[in-house]
């Protein structure tokens, strides 16, 4: 039976077996320790009668792994204003006037970078009055950084149930990582900042896949860590036969997004197994800080682990994760104002 808490709208997974069949019952919520009253009675035969349904069309191994894969197509596109928009600012050739013009057709898209650009993150507060001022002032770099915001802003900003993150969680993780992809690029290579900063943003898009799946068998998650030994990257391995990495691949591809930015972002958790993208590396150690910071921190968060070898990979001390976290942090929060 799922639950949702009626004073922080966490939602719970308990088994049927574990209900009173006849009484009700009310107890505190371990999220929030509000109280949550339940009657089952009302909802019991209904609910029964679904878990059966679901049970005999609960797909596994092969095919579960196929029907994921195929359900990539149903998301959301990333906003054709955002793919040519990077195809401009590619062609050497281009102009600010073109890119604005470009900008002008997408009002939604347009105010979003407004409203970024007039960020206290850029120091530009009050001052961008148009689409055409912001990419003079800007410059093509950032206003690339603003358009990839834009675009992504609003299909990552949705409450994923499976993962246990409220609407906006993913959103201030993604931002996160994206940001401190930028910040460690930096330091080691300026040259792929915008690119770090680009995959960073967009390396947990298969979750947006996979939540629905992962709700569905939560109790087969719930089982599977129980121990403390696996994580919940093992436990999408092990149990839906492929990983939110994986997923966010294909995603990915879909979104036509460059296929150094997806490798990166395919094997963001073991960077290792890149071939020496120093993307993937960056995205790593990023997504590791965001963690560490709780910065969007969902259930998946709980055992987070760092490839060996990737801080001496991009050359990172242990002093450097204090500056590059706080730096991180104060991104993050004033994007977020």
């Amino acid at each position: 039976m799922r639950i949702d808490c009626p004073n922080c709208h966490r939602v719970f997974n308990i088994p049927n077996t574990r209900i009173p069949k006849k009484e009700s019952i009310a107890f505190p919520c371990p999220n929030c320790r509000g109280i949550i009253e339940l009657d089952p009675n009302s909802e019991r035969i209904a609910l029964e009668d679904m878990d059966t349904q679901r049970d005999q069309n609960r797909l596994t191994g092969t095919a579960l792994k196929k029907k994921i894969l195929s359900n990539v197509m149903d998301l959301p596109p990333m906003p054709q204003t955002v793919l040519k928009a990077r195809e401009i600012m590619a062609d050497p050739n281009s102009d600010f006037r073109e890119l604005s013009e470009l900008l002008k057709t997408d009002q939604a898209i347009a105010a979003k970078i407004l409203r970024l650009a007039n960020s206290s993150y850029y120091g530009l507060s009050g001052k961008v009055s148009s689409v055409q001022r912001a990419t003079v002032v800007l410059g093509h770099k950032t206003i690339a950084e603003l358009i990839t915001m834009g675009g992504a802003s609003s299909l990552l900003g949705n409450r994923l149930e499976g993962y246990g993150l409220d609407g906006g969680d993913l959103w201030k993780h993604s931002l996160a990582v994206g940001f401190g992809s930028k910040i460690i690029a930096g330091r080691i290579k300026p040259a792929v900042a915008n690119d770090a900063f680009t995959s960073g943003l967009i390396h947990d898009s298969g979750k947006l896949i996979l939540d629905r799946y992962i709700g569905e068998r939560w109790e087969s998650f719930e089982e599977y860590m129980s121990d403390g030994q696996h994580t919940f990257l093992e436990a999408e391995k092990e149990i839906l036969e492929l990983d939110h990495s994986e997923v966010a691949s294909e995603v990915c591809k879909a979104w036509k997004i460059p296929e150094n930015l997806t490798t990166a972002i395919r094997y963001h958790h073991h960077p290792s197994k890149s071939q020496g993208s120093l993307l993937a590396y960056i995205i790593h150690i990023a997504d590791a800080i965001a963690m560490m910071a709780g910065l969007g921190l969902g259930i998946d968060g709980t055992f987070y682990e760092i490839d060996e070898g990737a801080m001496e990979f991009l050359g990172l001390q242990e002093e450097d994760i204090n500056d590059i976290m706080g730096a991180t942090i104060d991104a993050t929060q004033k994007i977020l104002e």
